[in-house]
């Protein structure tokens, strides 16, 4: 029987150490078949930890140190609250340059919450689903062959939080990294429009939509609080 791991559901036990500096690398493989995904397609999960608020964040552990392992919302939350779900994707070439960490905690620090984290080398009927909008765009071959040629996987994660969608594509900058603003993650760390590093979901539609066809195994996302949150995502 084969399985497929997410990260966060991982370590059974594991204390986090909130005072230590850790990277941990963790893999599975399955080839259990899923909607719109060919069998064949390759699953790696890892995680690449590089902050004390990343080590914490992989380790989905209720106060008895056991694992929270079960969806317990719809996969992209609701609208306009805390439990607000985006998908984002750290492409081919953000993993090639080692920018997942910073790109995780760009979002941790911010104070959004990690559910969802997997690395994929997509099949390329996932990829041409994925972007099925742009079918008709002459670079879309070239676009689907870099997500799927194996050179690196695509880093996939699912953020929760309030507005999350809309703050994500700000954090992110504009598709273009030449006009996305200083300090985004494209106008920091990107030039070329084909190699701009990151996806993420630009409306709460389109989130739900990604979200299950990157993450639509029950189970892949993980329903969690941190001890934080109230101090997050408080109104008063």
């Amino acid at each position: 029987m084969h399985r497929s791991v997410s990260a966060l559901r991982l370590l059974r036990g594991a204390p986090v150490a909130a005072q230590v500096r850790a990277s941990c690398r963790v893999s599975s493989f399955s080839t259990m078949p899923r909607a719109g995904v060919q069998p064949s397609m390759v699953h790696m999960t890892i995680a690449s930890v590089t902050a004390v608020g990343a080590f914490a964040g992989y380790y989905a552990l209720k106060g008895d140190m056991q694992v929270v392992d079960a969806d317990t919302k719809s996969v992209a939350g609701v609208k306009g609250t805390a439990s607000e779900r985006t998908f984002i994707a750290v492409k081919p070439d953000g993993v090639q340059r080692g920018l997942v960490g910073k790109v995780i905690s760009r979002f941790e620090e911010r104070g959004y919450k990690l559910v969802g984290l997997k690395a994929i080398v997509p099949s390329k009927q996932l990829a041409e689903q994925h972007y099925a909008d742009l079918s008709a765009r002459p670079f879309f071959k070239g676009l689907v062959e870099y997500m799927t040629n194996g050179k690196a996987p695509v880093v996939c994660m699912v953020w929760e939080g309030k507005d999350v969608v809309r703050q994500g594509r700000a954090m992110i900058g504009a598709t273009n990294p030449l006009e996305s603003a200083p300090g985004t993650i494209r106008g920091q760390y990107c030039v070329s429009v084909g190699r701009n590093i990151i996806h993420g979901s630009d409306s709460f539609e389109s989130a739900e939509k990604e979200i299950n066809l990157w993450f639509g195994k029950a189970g892949e996302l993980i329903d969690w609080e941190p001890a934080t949150w109230g101090w997050i995502m408080a109104d008063n």
